[in-house]
């Protein structure tokens, strides 16, 4: 099936959840809300879809509209073909419910966006810094995030001189 099939079986399915759609794109891709995520996964991996693996997670940074996302690439092995999704959340207090019941893979790569974005995701079985020390302050690849001097007594790169450097505890 090809993206152009599959994303009209998902708008009859959820109508006004779907927030825009980019069937012919390099990437083929639509965008959903957070609050609307868990239902449209479940549909995904069932018929007539049969999205059955993840192929990656990825966060998103999207400071300018003060929204984080995370892109679901998904791939179906059975029907050999692939569809990706974005899934929007706010970036303060940013929660997208955790879909590595329906695909297993999930669950690192939902803890690495947790470690280094900061999404909570929701009902996730373990979600804790998974790159970050335990005691890391902030979380690296946000596009505000400015890197300490040092870390526990071990200094910083020179490289981060360019940075506005705040007090940070030690």
């Amino acid at each position: 099936m090809t993206p152009q099939q599959m994303i009209p079986l998902i708008q009859d399915r959820f109508g006004p959840a779907i927030l825009a759609t980019f069937p012919n794109d390099k990437h083929p891709r639509f965008h959903i809300d957070a609050k609307d995520w868990r239902d449209i996964a479940q549909y995904l991996t069932g018929e007539p879809l049969r999205l059955n693996w993840l192929q990656s997670l990825t966060g998103v940074d999207y400071v300018a509209d003060d929204k984080l996302c995370v892109v679901y690439d998904l791939f179906s092995f059975d029907l050999k073909h692939m569809l990706a999704i974005k899934v929007f959340c706010a970036r303060t207090n940013p929660h997208i419910p955790s879909v590595c019941d329906l695909w297993p893979a999930a669950n690192w790569q939902e803890r690495e966006a947790f470690d280094l974005l900061g999404i909570i995701f929701d009902n996730h079985p373990d979600l804790r810094r998974i790159l970050c020390a335990d005691d890391w302050v902030g979380h690296p690849l946000r596009k505000d995030y400015i890197f300490p001097r040092e870390y526990h007594g071990i200094p910083g790169s020179v490289e981060l001189d360019w940075q506005q450097q705040p007090d940070y505890p030690k």
